[in-house]
């Protein structure tokens, strides 16, 4: 039987965390606010007045607090589903994160599990001041015993939190925050079907001329370029990543091997990142099949600009066609 459901991705994520939560007891929600305010972002709404404040639990303004109970209580048998409030606020939790959850199931041989989502909103675009605006995915991909997923799409969201949370290995979920309720967005799902796997990198777009490589809010900006590049005469072939640690780099081999070229794209500041990682897997891979070296398109090298400038700092559509261009003339 279908159900079929038109929703946003801030409205996939609410039903998909609903879901799990129906499902399995054991499913906690915790963070800043995440209670009666439902999020800065509503993505919790109504879910305390569903299913109590002993499951979905408002905490003090305290990162390091939330992560480092999240692994006590994953100890235990729960399965915390912890709300980072913005990506900036991340950093007094880095410690637990590093230090803990991302490995005691190593130091322990297995005998430990730690189920535990830390839902990340990410990325710039919505007007904010400092510390509300970043892309630190690239520092939690570069830790062992982490899953580092970044969704960019409503289908994703809905089945990408539900299977982050039935996961037993710890999961950081990056969330598009700019995109969370973008009407354009929307789309149908059936919210009872099976879901497609979410560990691995799809195609979202065939192409022929090049292709280009996204994840989160950087995909709309790909897909964008994509029909831009279209009326140039141009096939631009489209990958989202999904998931950033471990990468699923096989479809975009396999597209590089075909289309010769490859951009890389993404809001980080580019120096070490996944962009970084990206490039020289696929030159290691597939030297021998590439036209032109692998170009990037990212954010820039300094910290995240006030709101006045963002625009001018985050990768758009014109730069990404500009990279094709140069890409092309080699």
């Amino acid at each position: 039987m279908t159900d079929l459901q038109k929703l946003t991705i801030g409205k996939a994520l609410n039903l998909g965390l609903r879901r799990a939560m129906e499902e399995d007891p054991k499913v906690l929600i915790m963070g800043e606010d995440v209670g009666k305010l439902g999020g800065v972002f509503r993505i919790t709404d109504g879910l305390q007045k569903d299913f109590g404040e002993q499951r979905v639990l408002d905490t003090p303004l305290a990162e390091s607090g939330i992560i480092g109970t999240a692994v006590g209580l994953a100890v235990r048998g729960f399965r915390p589903v912890c709300e980072i409030q913005f990506e900036g606020f991340i950093f007094p939790g880095f410690d637990q994160i590093s230090s803990q959850l991302a490995k005691l199931h190593y130091r322990t041989q297995g005998k430990i599990k730690m189920p535990v989502v830390i839902r990340v909103p990410f990325g710039g675009g919505i007007g904010a001041v400092e510390h509300h605006s970043e892309s630190p995915e690239s520092l939690f991909a570069h830790i062992p015993g982490l899953k580092v997923v970044s969704i960019s799409n409503a289908v994703d969201a809905y089945w990408g939190i539900q299977q982050a949370i039935k996961s037993d290995d710890p999961i950081l979920f990056f969330e598009p925050k700019r995109l969370y309720h973008s009407g354009a967005l929307r789309a149908e799902i059936d919210v009872a079907g099976t879901p497609q796997q979410m560990f691995s990198s799809q195609v979202v777009r065939e192409g022929t001329t090049a292709t280009v490589v996204a994840y989160g809010p950087s995909v709309k900006v790909a897909l964008d370029a994509a029909a831009a590049a279209e009326d140039e005469g141009k096939s631009l072939e489209v990958i989202d990543l999904r998931t950033l640690s471990p990468l699923d780099l096989g479809p975009v081999f396999e597209s590089v091997r075909k289309t010769g070229r490859l951009i890389a794209l993404s809001e980080a500041p580019s120096e070490s990142s996944l962009t970084s990682e990206i490039a020289a897997r696929v030159q290691q891979e597939c030297f021998y099949s590439l036209e032109a070296p692998v170009l990037r398109v990212t954010g820039f090298d300094t910290p995240y600009p006030p709101a006045k400038l963002e625009e001018h700092y985050l990768p758009d559509l014109d730069r990404v066609l500009h990279a094709v261009d140069r890409s092309l003339a080699w």
